[in-house]
């Protein structure tokens, strides 16, 4: 039974009593079984109905109320209502599911607005969930995960630690003669390239390496046909289904042989499942024998200093009772123990890299591991957890705000028996009714916005419809979603007083709306922090961008050689697109002018301090390389055909000039592993690394034995396809059995930014997603308000308020929430943003005007949603909203 409620001193009951005869039926046979005051309570309800609805009707609800009192007692077949044998019977769940339907039904508006708001939270909070389990199952679709290790080294050059995976030829066998107990398998590898691979006049350019035999062992490939060993003959390749499907169809793949690079044949061996998208394998598209590298490529077995140049990798596979850190301990000196002398300045640190950490944990900086994509993981999953949080903030705003409304039917149903735990009880279920429609909703959404999901996420994501722990977690999430949104209004609204609120003096208090107002303000505030956040994340894109990148990247065009056919052509393909008005110029590099894929620690300067351990990026180019790029030059010359001392000279790009402190640079003998050099010309810094950090010093020189990169620069007067078209038909002429394939540089050079703008437009998406979510709720608890002072905007009207001055009565308290949550949110977006700015070196600065903008913006949103509802009210009829006065 209810607590006992202690009247106030003088109470009194009021003058109008129920007919005696009722009084004394119910004293004889009911009042025994209740508190002492339940009897006045009833009468003061009975004195109420009688002034309102007249006497009659009064009787028949005070004999009611009192009969619903005493159901239990009267039907002792059911259990007490306090029981939860009672209050869970399949009974009473199924009229709580009746009553939450109708409630649902009866107010449309509302409920749309829950429902949608809720199904884009937690269809947002699904779409980052499954790309979390996507990032933190990555690489675990290898059953050796847990043992496969890649081997690496920390190099000091240029005074700065560097990581990398790039090894020396003869640390594979060192490690398998000195250290092969602590390693089941130690595998020799090439880098994943792109390389041709032809059957009859099918050409297909596929990615893969050459690696030792247990590479497929290792990796615990599934074999469609052949098996694990087929990389024991050099001439053998393993291929997987879809590099099967592409050159052979239908047909049995194996033991066909095909043309790799138009210069090997090779047998098929073996056909395995494509690897995963989600695996740092993922373009390992076929597999060739190492010993196949070896063969044709035999100076890496007579380089004059083996240890010196890092062109290889290794992956390893660790016994079942060696550990990591064990293991790179023991291996750390491997390396100093056979360099040179005048190479130990480098400090090279030789150690093992565990494949569980290779995608989350990529990241080291002065030879430490730092972080990497987990950072990633811990952003979206906060941010997936506010969006939904704001989703069920919504909820309860909503269901708090429309407690006056539903005041009364507390009160009855309190005045009729129900306790307060069946009250929690029905509030819960609605909430449990909302939160599965929001579910399946959801699902359509997710559906939905997959495809784009993950082309903006580079992801291959699906719903796991048939799995199990899909479901359950859905039906946890559906019931731990339900009770958070719903616990607040179920609490709120049963704690009602049935007396008060059936006497009409239930009042909410002026402390009533503070929930509400705490509520909204977190919704903006988590709104703003991440409109913030996507603005710097873009503007540090932005000014990456728009940092000068030393040459021009308009109208040039690499192109990739896998042959050495338009390397002898050279000068003839030339002048051939020269003359068809195809280009303006053509040149030959060993690096794209992207990226740098060499680097030398042979330079030596005048004053060099002979400690110092450096590492110059360098390239190879042919004469026409200035005029094809768009060198600009600082100083000197470019090289010229005209003098033949050029063979021997640099040109150096400025961060070079920096590092080596030369103050007349152009002229400076320097010598390169002992050759004499000059410099002769001296260019702007070009990025052709990270577009965040510091340029490298770079020098390039001339040679004859490079190839592999042609750039061209396309004549400006023809479009870019119809420039392409006559380059292709010369490139067929002298190359036909290799595929055209042309890169525009500034397209490539926008990869570079790939990660950067993958985050910013995922962030965008999900902080639009939150203002739409906070938007509706506002929305919501703006009508309820517009609703609930209609009586007063009438009476405003009716003393001369103008459609103004009610639009800004209504419009001021959410102004100030806003206001409020920008406060919040502005220190708190600036010292996280801080934090993240920081780890690049070439940064953005978080100027004001982004927080200003941000609040101007948040603000005018607020006031666009409000203003429906509040210029709705202002402008309704007085005498509609007075009339039942």
């Amino acid at each position: 039974m209810e607590k006992d409620q202690t009247k106030p001193p003088g109470w009194k009951p009021p003058g109008r009593k129920p007919p005696e005869w009722i009084d004394k039926l119910l004293k004889t046979f009911i009042a025994p079984h209740f508190r002492e005051d339940v009897m006045g309570d009833l009468h003061e309800v009975f004195a109420i109905e009688t002034k309102s609805k007249g006497p009659r009707k009064a009787r028949f609800f005070y004999l009611l109320a009192a009969l619903s009192y005493m159901q239990p007692y009267f039907i002792k077949r059911k259990p007490s209502p306090y029981s939860s044998t009672y209050l869970f019977s399949p009974e009473m769940i199924k009229n709580y599911f009746k009553i939450a339907l109708r409630t649902l039904v009866k107010n449309k508006a509302y409920s749309f607005i829950n429902i949608a708001g809720l199904a884009m939270g937690m269809a947002v909070a699904m779409l980052i969930g499954l790309w979390i389990y996507d990032e933190l199952s990555y690489d675990k679709s290898f059953k050796n995960h847990g043992r496969i290790v890649q081997v690496m080294q920390h190099q000091t050059s240029n005074g700065i630690t560097y990581t990398q995976a790039a090894i020396p030829y003869p640390l594979g066998n060192e490690l398998r003669s000195k250290y092969g107990s602590d390693f089941k398998h130690l595998l020799m590898s090439s880098w994943t390239s792109p390389h041709i691979l032809a059957f009859g006049d099918i050409k297909v350019r596929k990615s893969g390496n050459y690696i030792e035999p247990a590479a497929p062992e290792m990796l615990t490939l599934k074999m469609l046909a052949g098996t694990w060993a087929g990389l024991k003959e050099p001439n053998s390749i393993m291929i997987s289904r879809s590099v099967a499907d592409a050159l052979f169809g239908e047909a049995d793949p194996m033991e066909k042989v095909i043309k790799m690079d138009n210069s090997q044949n090779v047998k098929v061996t073996g056909v395995y499942e494509d690897l995963p998208y989600n695996s740092s394998f993922r373009d390992l598209t076929f597999v060739a024998p190492w010993s196949l590298y070896e063969i044709e490529n035999p100076s890496i077995k007579t380089m004059e200093d083996p240890w010196r140049p890092n062109n290889f990798q290794i992956f390893a596979q660790l016994n079942a009772q060696a550990d990591v850190d064990k293991v790179s301990a023991r291996i750390k000196d491997v390396k100093k123990k056979n360099i040179r002398t005048e190479q130990l300045k480098f400090k090279p640190d030789v150690f093992v890299n565990p494949m569980d950490k290779w995608y989350l944990y990529s990241t080291f900086k002065n030879g430490h591991r730092i972080g990497g994509r987990i950072e990633n993981v811990w952003l979206f999953g906060m941010i997936g957890a506010f969006v939904l949080l704001l989703a069920c903030i919504n909820f309860m705003n909503l269901s708090t705000a429309r407690s006056e409304k539903r005041a009364r039917e507390v009160g009855i149903r309190k005045a009729v028996g129900s306790v307060r735990n069946q009250l929690v009880t029905q509030f819960l279920s609605e909430s449990l009714l909302v939160v599965a429609f929001a579910f399946a909703f959801s699902l359509l959404l997710v559906l939905l916005m997959l495809p784009f999901f993950n082309e903006v996420a580079d992801k291959k994501l699906e719903i796991l419809w048939t799995s199990p722990v899909f479901w359950m977690l859905g039906l946890g999430f559906t019931l731990v979603t339900a009770f958070i949104a719903g616990s607040y209004p179920a609490l709120y609204l049963s704690s009602f007083q049935p007396i008060k609120v059936l006497k009409g003096t239930y009042k909410a208090g002026r402390f009533a709306a503070i929930p509400r107002q705490a509520l909204v303000i977190v919704q903006f505030t988590v709104s703003i922090v991440l409109i913030i956040g996507t603005t710097v994340v873009f503007r540090q894109i932005q000014f990456a961008k728009n940092r000068p990148v030393g040459y021009s990247k308009e109208g040039l065009v690499t192109v990739y050689l896998w042959t050495p056919e338009i390397h002898k052509h050279f000068e003839v393909v030339r002048q051939e697109l020269k003359s068809n008005n195809a280009i303006i110029e053509m040149s030959e590099s060993n690096s794209p002018a992207t990226n740098n894929w060499a680097s030398t620690s042979g330079i030596v300067w005048k004053d060099k301090d002979p400690s110092l351990s450096t590492d110059f990026s360098y390239n190879n180019v042919s004469y026409e390389y200035a005029e094809t790029i768009g060198w600009k030059f600082t100083d000197g010359r470019n090289f010229s055909r005209d003098f033949a001392s050029d063979s021997s000279g640099l040109v150096v790009n400025e961060a070079a000039v920096k590092f080596m402190d030369l103050k007349n640079p152009v002229g400076e003998n320097l010598t390169w592993f002992g050759t004499p050099v000059k410099i002769i010309g001296v260019v702007k810094d070009m990025i052709v690394d990270s577009p965040y950090e510091p340029v490298r010093p770079l020098v390039y020189s001339l040679a004859n034995d490079m190839g592999g990169v042609i750039s061209l620069r396309i004549n400006p007067r023809l479009s870019g396809s119809a420039a392409l078209q006559k380059i292709e038909s010369i490139f067929k002429k002298y190359d036909p059995a290799i595929p055209f394939e042309a890169h525009f540089v500034d397209q490539d050079y926008d990869r570079k930014f790939y990660d950067e703008v993958r985050i910013a437009k995922l962030t965008s998406f999900f902080s639009a997603l939150a203002i739409l979510i906070s938007c509706l709720g506002l929305f919501g608890v703006a009508s309820f308000v517009a609703e609930q002072r209609t009586k007063e905007i009438g009476v405003r009207k009716v003393l001369g308020a103008t459609v103004l001055n009610v639009w800004g009565m209504l419009s001021r308290d959410f102004v100030i929430l806003v206001c409020i949550a920008f406060v919040i949110a502005a220190p708190v977006s600036y010292y996280f943003l801080n934090g993240w700015l920081e780890k690049f070196q070439y940064r953005t600065e978080i100027s004001f005007w982004i927080f200003i903008l941000t609040g101007l913006g948040t603000l005018l949103i607020t006031l666009l949603t409000v203003s429906f509802q509040a210029i709705k009210a202002a402008l309704m009829n007085p005498i509609k909203s007075l009339r039942s006065e």
